[in-house]
């Protein structure tokens, strides 16, 4: 068990506490998980905007003549066909397939900046230098995570925000883009990925200018009725948005293809870590797929309930498992994502989830649960 004094805090501790967040551990640290109410905060996202502390994020920057070669052989996408400031969704894999860290790598140019989840840091960050010792490259690797800040105003809104505080052209800044200019006065990277569903925007910042960050990004979103959101109403808007969580859609037990996520993969851009093992699961197809349900039955759908086959009543085995599931705050039905035999996967088809000893019947949808709503052409 780890004690409240061996947690680590983010540049912003101080603030939350201040601003009366109820704090609880999450990968190691101290985090916000609501200052208000989980729906109060997730909504704010979805009609306006939301800020989030996401400091506790993992930053490596990789540089050094074979930066690129190294990057391309350790993560499962091509950052080869990365333009300067573009960015892409990627994954670091064993040699058996299994999922390391799902991450976003940038073409910070020179070199690139992995983003990894907090939980897998010290992970990521030994598999990386493990990888370029054994292939003698020549690569610099350098865990910048304490030394960096990160602040993400997301949401509808997010867009004016940012913009009354820079004079970046963020028009011009697409998705998955990030361009290196003054916030608020404060030197910044700032990248337009987003994980809510939503347009957002992440501000890469010396860590000392977090708390200077933060209360110009708040003063600024007044208008818009921004409100601080923590780690409840995060989890509830990637679920919406069908985005997987490590630790529970993904793992060393999952492989891309089981999660989806097989359109990441680049098994023609030559050798890399998994090739092998991803090549011979896309092959035969996997053996499990990642789903969506909508809870038919009353009852709400959470991490580890079994999913049972309702074609194969006299089987007591579960066919498959629950990996995250809530209400929706957006659609306000119960919904969940859960891993189910890939022959039986079928959208519309009727799944059951064992509830406190209850088979509840659940509907399979497609992925994601929410879409936001595009402007007209």
């Amino acid at each position: 068990m780890t004690g409240a004094a061996d947690l680590r805090r983010t540049p912003l501790d101080g603030v939350h506490r201040a601003l009366g967040a109820r704090m609880v551990p999450f990968a190691g640290f101290d985090m916000p998980v609501r200052y208000t109410s989980e729906l109060e905060e997730h909504r704010s996202v979805r009609s306006g905007v939301g800020v989030f502390d996401l400091s506790h994020m993992g930053e490596v920057a990789l540089s050094g003549a074979d930066a690129l070669a190294f990057a391309r052989y350790a993560l499962v996408s091509d950052p080869g066909t990365l333009e300067p400031g573009q960015a892409q969704y990627s994954m670091a894999c064993t040699p058996d397939g299994g999922i390391i860290d799902d991450l976003i790598v940038y073409r910070t140019d020179p070199g690139y900046l992995v983003v990894c989840n907090a939980s897998n840091r010290e992970v990521v960050v030994a598999n990386l230098q493990a990888l370029a010792a054994a292939r003698d490259h020549d690569v610099r690797i350098d865990d910048r995570s304490d030394a960096t800040a990160l602040i993400a105003p997301q949401g509808p809104r997010s867009a004016e925000l940012v913009g009354a505080l820079t004079d970046l052209d963020l028009s011009a800044l697409g998705t998955y883009r990030s361009i290196r200019g003054q916030v608020a006065g404060i030197e910044c990277l700032v990248a337009r990925t987003g994980y809510t569903g939503e347009d957002g925007f992440e501000l890469f910042c010396d860590a000392t200018d977090a708390v200077t960050l933060w209360a110009a990004v708040m003063a600024a979103g007044e208008r818009y009725a921004i409100q601080p959101c923590g780690l409840a109403s995060r989890d509830t808007l990637r679920l919406e948005a069908g985005m997987p969580l490590y630790g529970n859609e993904l793992g060393l037990d999952v492989n891309p293809f089981e999660a989806n996520l097989g359109r990441v993969v680049k098994l023609d851009k030559g050798d890399f870590v998994g090739r092998a093992a991803l090549a011979a699961v896309e092959a035969a197809g996997p053996s499990r797929r990642l789903v969506g349900l909508v809870m038919t039955d009353e009852g709400i759908a959470r991490h580890g309930y079994p999913v049972m086959d309702p074609d194969r009543q006299a089987d007591p085995e579960p066919a498959g498992a629950v990996t995250s599931g809530s209400v929706s705050p957006t659609l306000g039905t119960r919904i969940a994502m859960a891993f189910v035999p890939a022959a039986s996967a079928e959208v519309g088809r009727t799944w059951e989830v064992m509830i406190r000893d209850r088979r509840c019947r659940a509907e399979q949808v497609k992925l994601p649960f929410y879409r936001r709503p595009r402007p007209p052409q």
